[in-house]
């Protein structure tokens, strides 16, 4: 586990977009893992502005996010495909046939979670996965519990993620109860994984990940036994270290 350091979001997007553009430059087809929420857009950013200064080229990479709200379409101005879309996809070269989002809206959610667990696999794996943190500690939406779960799975979400996610709807009764994600297992598989952080808000939350000890109750604990990790930090996230 590596830590890094940077003054501000602003930074922290532009050091993660620079091991993205070196992932994509080493193998041009490569595997992104994505994530959403504010702290990875700077990173998007970067990615955007790389892309159109002719410095990456996204026509063969793959990507799979994370997860997804349950009962959200993707057309839905919350869910996560749509954010995806809106805040990267749009804006670069990728073929959208290969970006992969969770179904949140199937018939049958334990099949959608084995398929889309079956596709990661099929690709070959996730060569590069971009996290973020949850106030608790969850990596993706798996929550704070008794055990680390292993595949993609479905979380009912704990009150604290519902109020942090509360700022993307309307009303806290808006937010779906329920999300679909990459289990712990997927997120540990990838052969590499930055995590992203930035404000004070995170400080409690990194502090306990990186120096606490390895517990379900605090699920990014577990990257202290990931082979190739780095935490990319503002200064503020970085506060109780």
């Amino acid at each position: 586990m590596q830590v890094f350091v940077y003054k501000n979001e602003a930074e922290v997007g532009k050091a993660a977009g620079m091991i993205v553009a070196s992932e994509i430059l080493k193998k041009p087809d490569c595997i992104l893992g994505l994530a959403t929420g504010s702290t990875p857009i700077p990173t998007y950013q970067e990615m955007i502005r790389m892309n159109k200064e002719g410095i990456l080229d996204f026509s063969k990479v793959r990507s799979f996010n994370l997860d997804e709200y349950i009962g959200l379409s993707p057309e839905h101005v919350c869910s996560y495909r749509r954010f995806m879309n809106e805040q990267l996809f749009d804006h670069i070269n990728i073929d959208k046939a290969n970006t992969h989002v969770p179904c949140g809206i199937g018939a049958d959610h334990e099949a959608d979670a084995k398929a889309y667990d079956a596709a990661v696999e099929a690709a070959g794996g996730i060569d590069l996965q971009i996290l973020g943190i949850g106030h608790d500690g969850h990596i993706g939406f798996n929550e704070p519990g008794d055990e680390f779960v292993s595949g993609t799975n479905i979380v009912t979400l704990t009150d604290m993620t519902i109020d942090a996610n509360t700022r993307f709807f309307e009303k806290r009764e808006d937010v779906p109860r329920q999300a679909i994600t990459l289990g712990n297992r997927n997120i540990m598989a990838a052969k590499r994984i930055i995590l992203l952080a930035t404000g004070k808000g995170k400080a409690r939350a990194i502090a306990q990940a990186i120096k606490g000890n390895i517990t379900p109750k605090m699920p990014a604990s577990l990257l202290q036994v990931h082979p190739n990790v780095q935490f990319l930090l503002d200064e503020d996230a970085a506060s109780e270290l």
